[in-house]
């Protein structure tokens, strides 16, 4: 979603995503069906950002509750043109992505998510806790987001040179407690390059819950993206990761068990149509 935003507004800019839900609110339903039209079964709402620490950072916390709900509303009528799908209602990492020392602790964390999911569950059939990079992280989305009531998903983002360590350092299989504590339906990890997340799906597979993988196509997390305002300018996209490059990757996730598979930023519609190809048919 992000990606293609920038790539409709031309620019990047530091509120994220955020931006087009206040400017350009049709760039988003576009990429929607753009999504769909290429084989999605689920639109993830363009909320990845839309928490208290980056709305309090632009001055326009007040907005936060009309903003989630203008997100899912723009999901679910692609979805309703679309004649079905699921909608998946996003909350990202509170701090920074991929700075899990940013985030607030748990317990705090708990509150923000469960303000913003019990506004999304109106409107989601699942929510989707994004790029958790700490054990503590991933505690904090699940306890904020299991109030409603409604399946949680959650990403959990891997270091890029060892795929079996969260972005923290900790091992997945640290995981284990919390997971059994705060039971989500899918765990996934997303954000990371395929192939870390090639040496960590084994690692998935042994934590015993359904499970996925939607990689990024970036040549690596830079150490100057690491605050609030910083913009994916200072990221750069991959070109050797065509549909049936990345197809391939997924195409190893499955046959190690997973039975969710997408896309995460530079993830084209292209990579969609061939993934709906592959493991939908024609």
């Amino acid at each position: 979603m992000g990606q293609e935003l920038v790539r409709l507004a031309g620019k990047a800019t530091g509120m994220w995503s955020n931006q087009a839900l206040f400017d350009t609110p049709d760039h988003i339903r576009k990429v929607h069906d753009m999504y769909f039209a290429a084989g999605a079964d689920v639109a993830t709402t363009n909320t990845y950002a839309v928490l208290p620490d980056r709305f309090e950072a632009y001055g326009v916390l007040d907005r936060l509750d009309e903003m989630t709900v203008r997100a899912c509303e723009l999901a679910t009528a692609s979805r309703d043109a679309n004649g079905g799908g699921l909608i998946a209602g996003s909350l990202g990492p509170m701090g920074f992505s991929y700075q899990p020392d940013k985030a607030p602790p748990a317990a705090e964390a708990a509150e923000g998510y469960a303000r913003i999911a019990k506004v999304q569950a109106d409107f989601v059939d699942v929510h989707l806790l994004e790029t958790m990079a700490s054990v503590d992280q991933a505690k904090g989305g699940l306890m904020g987001a299991l109030v409603t009531g409604k399946p949680v998903w959650i990403g959990l983002t891997v270091d890029d040179q060892d795929g079996t360590k969260l972005r923290s350092g900790e091992p997945l299989a640290d995981l284990a407690p919390v997971l059994a504590q705060h039971t989500p339906a899918v765990v996934f990890l997303n954000c990371s390059t395929p192939e870390a997340i090639n040496q960590g799906s084994p690692e998935l597979a042994k934590l015993g819950l359904p499970f996925g993988a939607y990689g990024n196509g970036f040549t690596k997390i830079t150490s100057d993206f690491d605050h609030i305002g910083a913009t994916v300018d200072s990221l750069t996209a991959r070109t050797d990761l065509t549909p049936d490059t990345y197809a391939d990757h997924a195409q190893g996730w499955a046959d190690g068990g997973a039975t969710y598979i997408g896309g995460c930023c530079e993830v084209t519609p292209a990579h969609i149509k061939e993934l709906a190809r592959r493991f939908k048919g024609e």
